[in-house]
């Protein structure tokens, strides 16, 4: 099969960074462009309005946590079925899963905008940064099945050797969306509600290509009459249960972010929490883009049983997360303040904020990319239950912790040091599951 050569090269640094290089670049840009989302935002409406962005994410994320289960566990189910040369099913389920997606976008879509109002008015903001809440996300919500079908095909054009494709989307989607960002609200002065819409533009890119690369019969994935099979739904959300309750726990977690700040210190903390989440996110983005690289040649190594491979690339990986974990803490607390000043002017009170807490924040750094890696690495080998298990502790017990009981003896700084300490307490379950079944799966 010409198709799966890559999948049938020998596992060197190489080889694997052909596979993750394109997949981090992607994760990557598409962090930065949305931190230059909050950009414009910041500068050119204000910081409520990038309080605004924040506090609508865990909204947001509630609305795309089932097509991220299905997107990620699909993928692993759907590899594992090429690997056994199941090829004509593995087309079939990944019709159907689509078809799901779809269906559940368009759910998600009539929720948000039916509870959108009811949410923020429990919120106790001040009626500007309501108002801006309610305008991102009614413009937001217009692009929840494009969304959700970007999900889905930025892993599956990975997954069928499409990764450099899949880049060019997203390099094309976060230029569009820059672009628009600048003409709907400086241009047009559309505010808030253009920054969405650029938003939306930018994401359908790939979900527009996506259509296009799959209905051709010479791609590696493509549709065909999709056939509903109850055991691959569930083997879908079983394998990505974890990443979906990443989601739903990343919502909870950043509502529970947003509501200590606004009982500390205001809306300012609120839009220091963002920046902050910003840079976080773009360091993780590249744990996540690496993660998202390999996941189809685990699956695919574990489906054919291949553990000489498998074992080598878990090895690496392990090496290329480390060396990326010290980088990425260096580069955070040299550029913490120009990265900060970007966003907020050092007379603004949330500039202070943002760089005493992300320099608390960026120890986590250390831990992050492991504990990502773990949690995506079962959910290629098709463990969700294990992958679920280590991010819900992750996401939300740990955070649950450490949220509830540092703010209380330090204050402010307690906030900020909840994410080290969580991420910490993370690793070591990690390490542990891993150990546990290093023999079961032989690597």
């Amino acid at each position: 099969m010409e198709n799966q050569n890559t999948y049938l090269k020998p596992v060197t640094l190489k080889n694997i960074l052909k596979f993750a290089v394109p997949t981090i670049a992607m994760t990557v840009f598409m962090s930065f462009y949305t931190m230059v989302d909050g950009l414009f935002v910041s500068n050119l409406i204000g910081t409520d309005a990038l309080s605004a962005i924040n506090l609508t994410a865990p909204v947001i994320l509630l609305v795309t946590a089932i097509s991220t289960m299905l997107a990620t566990g699909g993928s692993a189910a759907i590899m594992k079925k090429m690997g056994e040369h199941k090829t004509q099913e593995a087309k079939e389920d990944f019709t159907f899963l689509i078809l799901v997606n779809v269906l559940a976008g368009i759910v998600m879509c009539m929720l948000g905008y039916l509870l959108m109002g009811r949410i923020f008015a429990k919120m106790g903001l001040s009626t500007e940064v309501e108002g801006y809440c309610v305008e991102y996300l009614s413009r937001y919500l217009v692009f929840t099945v494009p969304i959700l079908l970007m999900n889905n095909f930025t892993l599956y054009m990975i997954a069928s050797e499409k990764a450099a494709l899949s880049l060019v989307c997203s390099v094309t989607g976060g230029v569009l969306n820059m672009a628009l960002d600048y003409v709907f609200i400086a241009g047009f002065d559309m505010g808030i509600g253009g920054a969405a819409i650029a938003t939306g533009l930018g994401y359908s890119v790939t979900a527009v290509v996506g259509l296009f690369v799959f209905s051709q019969k010479k791609s590696l994935l493509h549709f065909k009459k999709p056939v509903f099979r109850f055991r691959v739904l569930v083997s879908a959300a079983t394998n990505g249960c974890s990443e979906m309750a990443t989601a739903l726990v990343n919502g909870i977690i950043t509502m529970m972010f947003n509501w200590t700040m606004l009982h500390y210190v205001g809306e300012d903390g609120v839009a220091a929490v963002t920046i902050i989440m910003y840079v976080l996110m773009f360091a993780s983005s590249l744990y996540t883009g690496y993660s998202y690289g390999v996941a189809p040649m685990l699956s695919f190594y574990h489906g054919e049983q291949n553990h000489e491979k498998l074992k080598k690339l878990v090895a690496v990986s392990l090496k290329v997360i480390a060396l990326i974990s010290v980088i990425t803490v260096a580069a955070s607390f040299i550029l913490t303040k120009p990265l900060v000043s970007v966003f907020a002017r050092p007379d603004n009170p949330v500039y202070g904020l943002a760089v005493t807490g992300n320099r608390i924040c960026t120890i986590a750094l250390f831990f992050i990319g492991f504990n990502i890696f773990a949690s995506g690495m079962f959910t290629a080998l098709s463990n969700g239950v294990v992958s679920a298990v280590l991010a819900f502790s992750r996401s939300f017990v740990f955070m649950l912790i450490t949220m509830i009981a540092l703010p209380i003896i330090l204050g402010v700084n307690g906030v900020w040091l909840a994410t080290p300490v969580a991420e910490l307490m993370a690793l070591t379950l990690s390490a542990f599951m891993f150990l546990k079944y290093r023999r079961k799966y032989g690597y």
